[in-house]
């Protein structure tokens, strides 16, 4: 068998050239996970108007359950 220039040539070069692609491949789907996953996260958190209203609703609960503990202590 005549291993010529050009035939060690291809061999080398496919012996690069799989691998690399393989990777390419991989890293490709990684990335498109990766995307898909980010949109999913930004559909399930809240907004800013979201979350400023249910702090507002919250503030407002402990501003009244202040004012029930100031009248428990002034009966005292």
């Amino acid at each position: 068998m005549d291993l010529s220039p050009t035939v060690i040539w291809n061999i080398v070069l496919s012996l690069i050239v799989a691998p690399a692609a393989w990777v390419f491949k991989s890293l490709f789907s990684e990335i498109k996970r990766l995307e898909a996953k980010l949109q999913e996260t930004r559909e399930e958190y809240a907004t800013r108007v979201e979350l400023r209203e249910d702090m507002r609703r919250v503030m407002e609960s402990l501003n009244r359950l202040e004012d029930k503990l100031d009248k428990v202590l002034e009966k005292r």
